[in-house]
């Protein structure tokens, strides 16, 4: 988790800094941070259109420039040829429904968040697709 941490603090959104890990028998397959893609401009350079538009946190996902970090780590593994099916996730925050279904589709088969977030359709989602999620633990960091 403290690498998810790490990833997040790349994060170019202006609202929530997010960080993602993709791991297969404890090594590190990917990560990803939440993001406008590459070539498009950085919300600190445009202004974020979520702001600007008043979306409340947790609806209208597409309403935003940005990738989430999920969506980015799995966007990298694709990029550079590595299998993710089987696959744990370790996450700054809880899947947002979008996420959950990139997740599940993907073969993400556990994901381990620090921080809930306001998308109970991303926890049944998840839950339908048979993907375990736990929510990380203070006591966990000693492990």
């Amino acid at each position: 988790m403290a690498i998810a941490e790490q990833v997040s603090r790349r994060s170019t959104c202006l609202r929530r800094h997010v960080g993602a890990v993709l791991v297969v028998d404890r090594r590190i397959l990917a990560t990803g941070y939440n993001g406008a893609p590459s070539g498009v401009p950085h919300c600190a350079e445009s202004g974020c259109l979520r702001e600007q538009m008043a979306v409340p946190s947790g609806q209208r996902h597409e309403l935003c420039r940005g990738l989430h970090a999920e969506q980015n780590a799995i966007i990298q593994a694709a990029k550079h040829g590595v299998r993710i099916a089987g696959a744990m996730l370790y996450t700054t925050h809880h899947p947002c429904s979008m996420c959950a279904k990139v997740t599940i589709n993907a073969g993400i088969e556990r994901i381990v968040c620090r921080e809930d977030y306001p998308d109970d359709l991303g926890k049944s989602l998840l839950k339908m697709g048979g993907v375990r999620l736990e929510v990380f633990k203070e006591a966990d960091k000693k492990q």
